[in-house]
């Protein structure tokens, strides 16, 4: 079955950098479709960035120009670089994968959640 397995997130100062990932296991045909969403405490989750494979992404407009979201299908691996940290970026980060991949019942495309990393920054 398909499983994500995230990484990178820790303590850092604000203005540095930290570079989240997020793998899958499982026979992953195509990875469609990439999101990363954070919730801080006592707030909603948000969608911080996204990218459609072979497109452009689109970025949260409190953090353009600082992440940049990318992908690597050989490791069936995606990432969201953080750049120029802020205080307000501490959150847990999670990513969603829309993927096509084969499973128990054949191939299916389906979307699947990371368990979530800490990000926290600090002044």
């Amino acid at each position: 079955q398909v499983q994500l397995v995230e990484s990178g997130g820790g303590l850092v100062q604000a203005g540095g950098s930290l570079r989240l990932s997020c793998t899958a296991s499982g026979i992953i045909l195509h990875i469609n479709k990439v999101k990363w969403y954070r919730q801080a405490p006592g707030k909603q989750r948000e969608l911080v960035a996204e990218m459609t494979t072979g497109s452009s992404p689109n970025y949260a407009e409190h953090v353009k120009g600082r992440f940049i979201i990318s992908q690597d299908n050989a490791k069936k691996t995606v990432y969201l670089q953080m750049n120029s940290l802020k205080p307000e970026d501490t959150a847990v980060y999670y990513c969603n994968l829309d993927l096509t991949a084969a499973q128990d019942m054949g191939i299916s495309r389906n979307e699947h959640w990371g368990r979530g990393t800490q990000v926290t920054v600090s002044s």
